[in-house]
């Protein structure tokens, strides 16, 4: 039987344009009038996370997703987010065991004050309230502030839709030569389970994800359970550590990025042992990357794809197609204003400079559609620089985007 043709999504966050914009012109997933995703036969679909939180159609997408998945099991994967997973959260933190950050005031006074503060301080997503109650009021659904702290109740409960909706989500999908994840690989994560304790020996990546998938799905049937204490290593697992804003034993919130957000490569190490495991493709979602896709290669096979354009100057929804011929589009926006397509074949020739890094530390991110290359690089205070460039102009010598490497030239 040939492998199926993958469609990836990642990071829509409540916007259902984005969602639209995946299914323009998509030869493998459509979408009908009844918001009724359909994945064509002996293809599949895959969704790396964050279904919610940044727009007002965040239970709208999560219905839509669990419905196909419901429906095509076999050919929809759901990955859980960050922003999925800690909703766990809500259940006991607004019915009586609030953070012990929670100002005293709070505590114990009205639920929407508390739940505006629980997502500005807790959960970045400084905007959730306001796009819930526009969601119920679209939806002609009582709209006020305990209608909104209600809604979320319920949407957590047992029956809930974001609680069967998680509990139909993973942590880790392989297909053929690529991982999904939705945030990145590390020394760290890779190989570690919450609660085992990680083998010092090379990893069995193939047993690895069984064995992750298969914790997640054992704290998921404890948040049904009404068991607080049974899910807790599943929160923490897609938290920052306390005191940091950084994750790296986990594949759900750990990031490979250097100190401007510029993605880089996982370290040699990882690389190398995924490779050992017939891995040559990393595919994840959760670093915000500019207007669209970002491909990374280490020059010797290995490439990462980064797919979460959340935050930049536009926010299109991506396309990322995985088959004979892989490749994503999109659109960008140049430093000079010009908003330009993108089309980016994932299998260019080993000589070209696509996803690799030039002299100035410059990402060579895609490829624009008219032919030239888009060149990234984070920058201070959350601005980036894109600019186009053609394959003779680019700054000499080209080199991996590793870590390191950036640190050499920033």
């Amino acid at each position: 039987m040939p492998a199926p043709k993958i469609a990836y999504f990642t990071d829509i966050e409540g916007q259902w344009s984005k969602l639209e914009d995946f299914i323009a012109g998509n030869p493998w997933v459509s979408l009908s009038s009844t918001d009724q995703l359909h994945v064509k036969d002996g293809e599949r679909l895959v969704f790396g996370g964050d279904a919610i939180d940044r727009g007002p159609a965040g239970r709208r997408i999560v219905r839509a997703l669990l419905e196909v998945k419901r429906r095509q099991p076999s050919q929809v994967v759901l990955l859980a987010g960050n922003r999925d997973i800690n909703k766990m959260r809500l259940a006991t933190e607004l019915t009586g065991s609030p953070p012990a950050i929670v100002p005293p005031d709070l505590r114990h006074g009205a639920r929407p004050a508390l739940l505006r503060w629980i997502f500005d301080h807790t959960m970045g997503a400084r905007q959730a309230f306001r796009f819930r109650a526009e969601e119920l009021a679209g939806d002609r659904q009582p709209h006020d502030d305990e209608a909104v702290v209600d809604s979320f109740l319920a949407d957590v409960a047992p029956g809930g839709d974001l609680a069967a909706y998680l509990a139909a989500c993973q942590l880790a999908h392989r297909e053929g030569a690529t991982l999904f994840v939705h945030g990145g690989i590390s020394p760290e994560s890779l190989g570690f389970v919450p609660g085992e304790q990680k083998a010092l020996t090379d990893v069995d990546v193939d047993a690895w994800c069984e064995r992750l998938n298969r914790f997640y799905a054992e704290q998921c049937a404890a948040f049904l359970a009404g068991e607080p204490e049974g899910y807790a290593e599943l929160v923490a697992y897609q938290a920052p550590v306390p005191g940091t804003r950084e994750n790296n034993a986990s594949v759900v919130y750990g990031r490979n990025t250097d100190q401007h957000g510029t993605p880089v490569l996982p370290d040699s190490a990882s690389i190398l042992l995924l490779r050992r495991n017939g891995i040559d493709q990393l595919v994840v979602g959760h670093t915000p990357t500019g207007d669209c896709p970002a491909l990374l290669r280490d020059g010797a096979g290995f490439q990462v794809l980064y797919a979460d354009n959340s935050y930049g100057r536009i926010e299109p929804g991506s396309q990322v197609f995985l088959d004979d011929e892989p490749r994503f589009a999109g659109a960008t926006v140049l430093d000079d204003g010009e908003r330009a397509p993108v089309l980016t074949l994932l299998n260019e020739a080993s000589s070209s400079p696509l996803g690799l890094r030039d002299a100035q530390g410059r990402l060579v991110k895609a490829r624009l559609a008219r032919g030239d290359y888009l060149l990234f690089r984070g920058l201070p205070h959350h601005q980036v620089e894109q600019t186009a460039c053609s394959a003779e102009a680019l700054a000499q010598p080209l080199g991996p985007a590793t870590a390191s490497r950036q640190n050499e030239t920033s």
